[in-house]
């Protein structure tokens, strides 16, 4: 069992607001206060500090916050598991490129080994998805792009060509494009946050580039209609092997590369360090 006091730092952690933390602990304020005072003199370190009227983690408090979330996490399992000891539950999050074409034979086999299991599957962007994981609200999640590893326990899944898309008409298709005529189309990015947007920005950043250096840019989240857009010659996008490996088959879009850059991205597990429960990543790594 989790302390009461260590679950209301971490609802603070989350909030950073007295008010917001009391209000979904459905205790008072003054009560958030006490507990986080006994957790300062416990310790013997400030854990809070305020920046204006900004509420901060002191370096005490960022180091409590990671050793308490996979406290709560695998208190919260244990709890699980005591109640219900033949019970599966396995709650996984997936970037969109992972979870919408990669894992379906995963998903499968998990669930046709395990037909009673209690499973969900979060498909979400890579900033989202790990805030699901440091709630607690995760058992693992799979993301690409690029991460702070330091944070978490991780371990590579798989690496996966990344690659510049446009039509099959288009002057890009099937050549090796230098970086200047790139910036003269119209580039159709995914929103901040998702790793095929960072793998990108990354490529950009090792020749002193950024997004802003194109003139034509639109953001959009959904890969569908980037596809569908770049097979009407609207622009052109940077996409996963794995997502328009059935258009460049058909022939509905054209592959091109960036001279000098061979392109992929890792795909990895990631939890929260010292989770007990982590063996639930082999029934995903076959």
């Amino acid at each position: 069992m989790l302390d009461t006091r260590l679950h209301t730092f971490l609802v603070l952690c989350e909030t950073m607001n007295y008010t917001r933390a009391a209000e979904r602990l459905c205790i008072t304020q003054p009560a958030v206060t006490h507990h986080i005072h006994f957790l300062e003199e416990h310790y013997g370190s400030r854990l809070f500090s305020y920046e204006g009227k900004t509420l901060r983690l002191t370096e005490a408090g960022l180091r409590l916050r990671e050793l308490a979330r996979s406290l709560a996490y695998n208190s919260n399992k244990i709890e699980e598991c005591m109640a219900s000891p033949a019970a599966v539950s396995l709650r996984v999050g997936a970037t969109k490129t992972i979870g919408e074409y990669v894992i379906a034979p995963q998903v499968r086999r998990f669930l046709h080994t395990h037909p009673d299991a209690r499973f969900s599957l979060l498909v979400e962007n890579t900033q989202i998805l790990l805030r699901e994981l440091e709630g607690g609200r995760l058992d693992f999640a799979l993301v690409e792009g690029f991460f702070d590893q330091d944070k978490y326990a991780a371990k590579m899944y798989r690496r996966e060509a990344f690659l510049g898309v446009c039509a099959p008409s288009h002057r890009f298709a099937g050549r090796a494009v230098s970086l200047e005529e790139l910036l003269e189309e119209r580039l159709l990015v995914r929103e901040a946050g998702s790793g095929t947007r960072a793998v990108f920005e990354q490529a950009l950043h090792r020749r002193s580039r950024t997004l802003h250096s194109f003139s034509n840019l639109a953001c959009i989240s959904d890969f569908s209609m980037i596809k569908t857009l770049v097979q009407d010659g609207v622009g052109v996008s940077f996409l996963y092997a794995a997502v328009v490996a059935r258009e460049l088959a058909a022939g509905t879009l054209a592959q091109f590369t960036l001279e000098g850059e061979n392109l992929s991205g890792a795909f990895h597990f990631v939890c929260l360090k010292d989770n007990q429960f982590a063996g639930a990543w082999s029934e995903w790594m076959e």
